[in-house]
């Protein structure tokens, strides 16, 4: 017999959609918040306090054991639409790889999300010493991703989370040791100790001593003994010039730059900027940015003899820029995006400096074999090569040699490169770049970020050329020295500005531990990430304490 239908009550209180989903809730702020606070930490808007705590609202949300899968859509949602909005300046040169590359890197950068949510509910009754050694080795795992990134599909290490803080030099003084992911680190157990000292209060019901956070006071005594250490240095610096340094910005539209019809407009324009600048002021070297000429050195004589004019005219020195040929027009010719030394009286100089990690697709395709229908995005040459040497090019100043170590593009980003040409002598970085190709949205800025990382690292001083900014000259310690902007304040413009470029005789031939000692702190934090693992799986928490037994 069919048990009698019950009809609803028509004057129950309906339950509200909260009621009805009680995950939504976590789910909107969680997605909203991670969002939000990933984007506001980098630039161009440059909150960098924004990433001591871009990660609290996911994690706070793990102590609540929520079901896998909703908290995997959210974390990864957020960091898939994050990193699309971070790297949206791609869309000037692809859509594709925008849509693709924002949440790929969106993704595994949520791989540390699910980390957490699986370690953070089984600290819960642990001994305060478990719990820190289990934070820790979250944000070690934090730090081998960044590293994944710089090596993974042909290497794409762009904006760690120590880059946030490039406006801020004294959270970023511990990389001279450890490098910028110690930064990094730092920045992540802060957002760990955060969210367990919120978890405490909020969600604990802790009053007077139980409120009490390791995890929170670990954090604080991290941030602080890896940065005011460092203040009395930054304050003692004792800066002597170096040289004075004219950087022109051509602002080369790249709809023109490879036009053979407007070359020659285009060897007027840079021609122009140059000797406006040399007249307003004496310098010791000019520089201009990536692959400034529009034919390719070389491969056509005219180029080594109008850029002979140019030093004649100026009577300086100058670093340049520019694709350059071997063995043009023969079977083996070679394309090299390089950087050559212009001397008066004595032309271009040799060997000069050829760039050592290329963009794929950009000026490579990779496993041409199988994709080779392809075609770059640089629209010259062929598949340019890679160069062999961080040999820095010397540049005469007063009568005393400058060992200048070139980074070209990208180069910058990738911070082993850096190391290398400051053992192979380098006393100053140059970054010769071409930002134009993604408009003037964030890419110049964030890609400047990285320069400051370099300059602390290696405590070198760092001199940046753009075709239409970001130009500028960063010291040792990561400060902003100078930076080129027009009459609206502006990076992005036509022009050129000459700089007096200054060094901390400290550091005068005398490298970072960081720079003699390379990325030992990677593999502490192999360790400590497996250790911590190893403490997670095998430790269970003692009986829970008598009430009223303070909590430590």
């Amino acid at each position: 017999m069919a048990a009698p239908t019950v009809e609803p009550d028509p004057y129950a209180e309906r339950p509200t959609l909260w009621q009805r989903r009680p995950l939504l809730g976590w789910m909107l702020a969680v997605f909203f918040f991670t969002t939000l606070l990933t984007c506001a930490s980098f630039p161009p808007l440059n909150i960098g306090e924004a990433a001591f705590v871009f990660a609290l609202p996911a994690i706070l949300w793990a102590y609540k054991r929520p079901p896998l899968r909703a908290y995997a859509w959210t974390v990864l949602g957020a960091q898939a639409v994050a990193w699309t909005i971070i790297l949206g300046w791609l869309h000037n040169v692809t859509w594709v790889g925008l849509f693709l590359l924002g949440p790929f890197v969106g993704l595994l950068i949520g791989v540390w999300y699910l980390a957490v949510w699986w370690t953070v509910p089984r600290l819960v009754g642990h001994q305060a010493m478990i719990r820190i050694l289990a934070l820790l080795g979250l944000a070690a795992l934090w730090v081998m991703l960044e590293w994944v990134r710089s090596w993974l599909f042909s290497c794409f290490p762009w904006l760690p989370l120590a880059a946030s803080q490039w406006q801020r030099p004294l959270v970023l003084q511990i990389a001279s040791y450890a490098g910028a992911g110690a930064v990094s680190f730092v920045l992540v157990v802060f957002n760990l100790g955060a969210a367990a000292y919120t978890h405490r209060i909020f969600f604990e019901g802790a009053t007077g001593l139980r409120k009490r956070s390791p995890e929170f006071m670990v954090a604080l005594m991290l941030l602080v003994f890896t940065s005011f250490p460092f203040l009395s240095e930054m304050l003692g610096q004792q800066r002597r010039q170096l040289m004075r340094v004219t950087l022109v910005q051509p602002d080369i539209p790249q709809n023109e730059k490879w036009d053979r019809e407007r070359a020659t407009q285009i060897l007027a324009t840079i021609q122009q900027t140059t000797y406006e600048a040399a007249a307003r002021g004496a310098s010791d070297l000019i520089v201009w940015p990536e692959a400034v000429t529009p034919w390719a050195l070389k491969r056509d004589p005219n180029v080594a003899l109008w850029l002979d004019a140019v030093v004649r005219h100026t009577g300086r020195p100058l670093l340049l820029g520019t694709v350059a040929v071997e063995g043009a027009g023969t079977a083996d010719e070679q394309w090299f995006n390089a950087a050559r030394v212009v001397l008066p009286g004595s032309g271009v100089q040799e060997p000069g400096y050829a760039k050592r990690k290329l963009v794929p697709f950009g000026e490579y395709i990779p496993l041409r074999p199988v994709l080779g229908w392809l075609t770059k995005f640089v629209p010259i040459g062929g598949d340019f090569q890679r160069g062999a040497s961080a040999l820095p090019l010397t540049v005469p100043v007063n009568r005393a040699p400058v060992r200048v170590g070139v980074l070209i593009c990208y180069e910058d980003i990738f911070p082993e490169l850096a190391r290398e040409s400051v053992q192979a002598g380098a006393e100053v970085l140059a970054v010769l770049t071409n930002n134009g190709w993604f408009g003037e949205g964030g890419a110049a800025y964030q890609h400047a970020a990285h320069s400051v990382l370099r300059a602390v690292e290696t405590r070198r001083p760092v001199l940046r050329c753009g075709n239409a900014g970001w130009s500028g000259w960063i010291d040792e310690f990561g400060n902003i020295r100078a930076t080129l902007t027009d009459e609206r304040g502006s990076v992005y413009f036509r022009g050129a500005r000459t700089l007096e470029i200054t060094r901390d005789l400290r550091w005068r031939d005398r490298p970072s531990f960081y720079t003699e000692h390379g990325d030992w702190f990677l593999v502490f934090c192999a360790v400590l990430a497996t250790a911590a693992y190893y403490l997670v799986v095998t430790l269970r928490p003692p009986p829970p304490r008598a009430e009223g037994e303070p909590v430590f």
